[in-house]
């Protein structure tokens, strides 16, 4: 079923209302601005609040700050980086040329496939940058000379984890703008080859506009994985690192599936491991917008307010366990 607001439309206040009707209402943008135009509103918007945070950390925690951009440049410096750019771009344009066959719902696979594309290409950018930032550093005995100075092990964590969140989003800015372009494109490409006569701008700004909170949740989701490599990474080297992800991957998004067959059915034993994956694994299942893409619903503000809250606590929990296990690592 598609998403939901947190509180019912009697429990919103006035400003709550407001904000939830104005809330990426393709009508209201439309008679405002252009299709072309939104996407680049999104950029820098993202862009403006990764300068601001940045800025925050930097007054508040200095010495993290620090971390954060070394290790942010190194993520950015590194080959990877550029060729998922490259990579995530040429895929992301060919989809618009693609025909899927889907009897006029190319343009909803289309969303579904990008999200996904710019999520998986994400997240493995973030368990390369874990692996060579922490697991190699810790091997290569660079962390100990690192924490010679002035630097706690907590500022050590929470630094490498923001800088490798930074390119991060600095990938989900570059192609998010690029796959909200190749939506807008998309919308006109299959009413030219459909012959749809009564298809306008409007169109093209409803589909647009209908993706953005799917890229916010994406991005949710990817620092969640983040935070888990993180914490993976100060224990363990790459290898192990990629498969604990990627099974924490499948099954955060099988967890609520598998609690309801496991809660619906005879088995008890299957029943309380159901239980036990989606207490302990992050329900990756809240970032995902496929009911919402397929049913052409938008995702409401309060929604994303409280898949940003759960990002939030999982990723700080996650980050605890980091800092336990790094606690008591001999780097020497």
């Amino acid at each position: 079923m598609p998403p939901v607001p947190l509180f019912a439309a009697e429990e919103m206040g006035p400003f709550l209302k407001l904000v939830d009707a104005v809330w990426l209402n393709p009508q209201w943008l439309a008679e405002r601005a252009s299709v072309w135009v939104v996407p680049l509103w999104e950029a820098a918007l993202a862009i403006t609040v990764l300068v601001v945070f940045c800025k925050v950390l930097a007054w508040v925690q200095p010495k993290t700050y620090a971390v954060a951009i070394t290790t942010a440049k190194e993520g950015v410096y590194q080959p990877l980086f550029y060729l998922i750019l490259l990579g995530g771009s040429f895929m992301l344009g060919i989809s618009v040329f693609i025909s899927y066959y889907t009897f006029g719902e190319d343009v909803k696979m289309v969303k579904d496939a990008g999200l996904t594309l710019i999520m998986i290409l994400s997240i493995i950018l973030a368990l390369w940058t874990a692996s060579t930032s922490i697991a190699d550093e810790i091997e290569g005995r660079t962390a100990l000379t690192l924490l010679s100075k002035p630097i706690s092990r907590r500022q050590f964590i929470v630094g490498k984890f923001v800088g490798i969140t930074l390119p991060v989003a600095i990938t989900f800015v570059v192609l998010g703008t690029l796959f909200l372009y190749a939506i807008a494109y998309k919308v006109g490409y299959d009413a030219k080859e459909s012959g749809t006569p009564d298809f306008n701008e409007a169109d093209r700004m409803k589909e647009t506009v209908q993706v953005m909170p799917g890229l916010v949740l994406a991005f949710f989701e990817a620092v969640v994985i983040t935070a888990i490599s993180v914490a993976i990474s100060t224990r363990l080297p790459m290898l192990p690192n990629l498969l604990i992800c990627a099974s924490v991957y499948v099954l955060g998004h099988l967890a609520p599936m598998l609690v309801e067959e496991g809660l619906g059915g005879k088995n008890e034993l299957v029943g309380f491991i159901a239980q036990l994956l989606a207490t302990i694994l992050p329900n990756l299942d809240t970032f995902n917008i496929y009911a919402a893409v397929s049913t052409g619903a938008t995702v409401p503000l309060l929604y994303l307010a409280g898949a940003f809250l759960y990002c939030l606590l999982y990723s700080t929990m996650v980050l605890f366990v980091a800092l336990i296990m790094f606690e008591d690592r001999d780097l020497a």
